[in-house]
């Protein structure tokens, strides 16, 4: 079904997705990756995707992202063509691998977003040193990427997507590759540097506990063609510290995520119904 809760849109929306398809074409036949797409996400809103392997996740992320052209459809950010919103870098982006040059520093890595676009030295030098302090790097800013372990090299990473400012994060399974332990650490971070920056976020992940800690609304998407199936609001406001993984009511959040998943009907949400 399509979501509920992006009847209404308005300019202010980061993200707003109208109908959107996408068919792959081989010499095989044709694939429909996704079908059917409505969905909007609310600026400073925290959005996860989820869903069983090639449902089209990460094709609904790239096509926000304007990496890839929907088939059919409308993909607008801040009420721009996904396109244009690329030109003026709207939004930054976060992959499970985090990318980082070898040969660059800590800081210099961070940097490179800037100086692509000609920042000018002071400003960078400002910028970079702000990025790190907030993913708790500001110790590290003149290390390499291989002095670093993973969940470092991750923050890095989110700080260089950060660093022109974006209004929206767009990150695919950014901690998949990552140790449990240090997954719920990463998982901390991102909350409080979202809630810091203001940034909307939409965030790919095949992990229920990870989406409904970090989420203010859960997509669940079907296997292929993906379709939006249930969207589910958790409620849990600002507060996302390590407590709130041992209340009922995150329990109760993740037992409605996997049965959605597993083809229960979803009961429909505040958030389904007032968007």
């Amino acid at each position: 079904m399509t979501d509920a809760a992006t009847t209404t849109s308005t300019d202010t929306d980061a993200v707003t997705v109208r109908g959107a398809a996408k068919v792959f074409s081989s010499k095989a036949g044709d694939v429909t990756a996704l079908d059917g797409i409505d969905l909007t996400v609310a600026a400073g809103e925290f959005v996860s995707l989820i869903g069983p392997s090639g449902c089209g996740k990460s094709t609904l992320l790239r096509l926000i992202a304007d990496l890839d052209t929907a088939t059919s459809g409308t993909v607008e950010v801040f009420g721009k063509p996904a396109q244009r919103a690329r030109r003026d870098q709207d939004y930054g982006i976060a992959f499970q691998q985090a990318g980082l040059l070898p040969w660059r520093t800590v800081a210099a890595n961070i940097a490179l977003p800037l100086e692509i676009h000609g920042v000018g030295a002071a400003e960078r030098k400002a910028r970079v040193t702000e990025l790190a302090e907030l993913v708790g790097l500001s110790d590290f800013a003149q290390r390499h990427p291989d002095q670093l372990s993973g969940g470092m090299q991750q923050r890095v990473a989110i700080a260089r997507a950060l660093a022109e400012r974006p209004r929206l994060l767009l990150m695919d399974e950014p901690f998949g590759a990552l140790d449990e332990m240090t997954r719920e650490r990463m998982q901390a971070e991102l909350s409080r540097i979202a809630a810091e920056t203001g940034a909307a976020v939409v965030f790919v992940t095949h992990s229920i506990p990870e989406a409904v800690f970090l989420s203010d609304r859960v997509v669940v998407m079907s296997p292929r063609p993906g379709r939006i199936t249930a969207v589910i609001e958790t409620g849990f406001g600002a507060r996302r510290d390590d407590a709130l993984r041992e209340t009922p009511a995150f329990f109760a959040r993740v037992t409605q995520v996997r049965e959605a998943l597993h083809g229960a009907p979803a009961p429909s949400t505040r958030g389904a119904e007032e968007r």
